[in-house]
């Protein structure tokens, strides 16, 4: 434990002591001076830190959302033993275990103007033009938002599946016996089952969606403009391209508040679960 705390809270004094220093690539050797909260002042007075959260809460949001909803409905799908189910599963299983890289590098390709996604739109009579998803400002923020939310539904739907399994056989006997469709045994069975693993998920999903910063990396790197910088790939962007390692800092520390405000929900989860 005390081995853990360490190599966790030196990064982060270390963080914040940055985020308070005026710190470039000539000084980062050497003294850091101390600029008190002008680092954060600059992000704020900018605009850039604001428009990054409310683009990270946009994308946590999608994330989320989604993610939940298209996990719980193929746990519900999948929750019986069989072949097909076997396959599906190790579909999903190998999608969630694909590096970033490659299901972010992949996709690219699918969205590019003359990918697959867009050679099935034109097909549609309604749309005469390819969709710009990753060079429309909204487009491209959708976009992002939606391969997070693919790579996150697997490991949703693995762990709504494994809550559903657990409910007890002679329940849904005794619910067939009375006569219950299959979308009263979702809705007085399943779903109230689910819920506990629902709110410890909710809260590991909305941390997934906000430190999204790879698929942004690999896909659209942050544009077209800023249109993708979330507050992670902003913190990236100040500290190693713009080498302003003290505004870096600052974006960084202000998503890490965010996490760990996350982190308490989840702990608290946790807790009244165990009682």
């Amino acid at each position: 434990m005390a081995f853990l705390f360490f190599f966790s809270a030196v990064p982060i004094v270390q963080l914040l002591r940055m985020s308070v220093s005026d710190v470039g690539s000539a000084t980062l050797n050497q003294q850091w001076p101390f600029v008190g909260p002008e680092n954060y002042l600059e992000g704020f007075a900018s605009g850039a830190m604001t428009d990054a959260i409310v683009r990270t809460v946009v994308v946590a949001a999608i994330v989320t959302g989604i993610g939940m909803a298209l996990g719980l409905a193929a746990a519900i799908a999948l929750r019986t033993t069989g072949r097909w189910s076997a396959i599906i599963l190790a579909g999903m299983v190998f999608v969630w275990a694909l590096p970033p890289v490659v299901n972010g590098s992949v996709w690219k390709f699918l969205f590019a103007e003359d990918g697959l996604v867009n050679t099935l739109v034109l097909l549609i009579p309604l749309r005469a033009e390819p969709i710009p998803f990753l060079y429309d400002a909204t487009w491209a923020l959708i976009s992002v938002a939606l391969v997070t939310t693919w790579a996150v539904i697997p490991f949703n739907a693995l762990v709504f599946r494994a809550a559903l399994l657990g409910i007890s056989p002679e329940i849904f006997e005794a619910a067939a016996l009375d006569g219950a469709t299959r979308w009263q045994e979702i809705r007085h069975i399943m779903i109230p089952a689910a819920r506990p693993t629902a709110l410890v998920l909710l809260v590991l999903t909305i941390v997934y969606g906000f430190r999204s910063f790879d698929f942004i990396y690999v896909m659209t790197y942050g544009g077209p403009g800023t249109a993708t910088n979330t507050l992670p790939f902003l913190g990236y962007l100040q500290a190693f391209s713009r080498y302003d390692f003290g505004l870096g800092a600052s974006t960084s520390v202000i998503a890490v508040l965010l996490v760990v405000v996350l982190a308490v929900l989840y702990s608290r989860s946790i807790l009244k679960e165990e009682r």
